[in-house]
């Protein structure tokens, strides 16, 4: 196994100010300092800002936590992110998204017997990731069904998970030592 592109960091090697953002990051993250946060934490700055950002998305966004999960899980796939799999696909489950709907979506089939608002959230997730537009449309039902705050909170959702899909795969970080990989068809490099 090759060595991690980025030591793991620790409270010790940051600075004061790094070091409360850390703490506030060992508070409730799951993977402690690692996933993301191992490389954010080399910008303190950033981290700090885009972890109020996430701070945000995850607990205060307009969205129901159930949609927000599922969007985090819709990069987490698209992105083969192994870490924001293992992270969110729990929380999701938590929150109410039926385990048929993202077990669909990790075997990279379009979930079946979803709910209109998860349809929409599926619909606008992929159209925006993959066309990088939603069709005027997708944009009207969208509308209708999740009112323009929480699609706006949408999209935010999406665009900062491709943030930390890609922060990750910078990293090429991994679940925790002994988890199995969500997506064994991407081994780590």
């Amino acid at each position: 196994m090759k060595p991690k592109r980025f030591p793991q960091i620790t409270l010790e090697q940051l600075d004061p100010q790094a070091q409360v953002l850390a703490k506030e990051i060992l508070g409730f993250s799951s993977v402690g300092l690692g996933g993301p946060y191992n490389p954010m934490l080399r910008s303190p700055v950033m981290a700090d800002r885009l972890k109020r950002l996430l701070d945000y998305l995850r607990f205060n966004s307009s969205l129901p936590l159930r949609l927000n999960e599922f969007a985090i899980l819709i990069q987490g796939r698209l992105w083969t992110s192994q870490v924001e799999w293992f992270a969110h696909y729990p929380l999701a489950l938590k929150a109410g998204l039926p385990a048929s709907v993202a077990d669909d979506l990790k075997a990279n089939i379009r979930p079946r017997n979803m709910q209109p608002d998860e349809a929409v959230v599926y619909d606008v997730s992929m159209e925006m990731s993959t066309r990088h537009r939603i069709s005027d449309e997708l944009f009207h039902r969208a509308r209708t069904i999740l009112g323009e705050q929480q699609l706006v909170d949408l999209i935010a959702v999406n665009g900062t998970y491709v943030t930390v899909a890609m922060l990750l795969s910078l990293g090429e970080e991994l679940p925790p030592e002994g988890q199995p990989l969500p997506f064994p068809e991407r081994p780590a490099d």
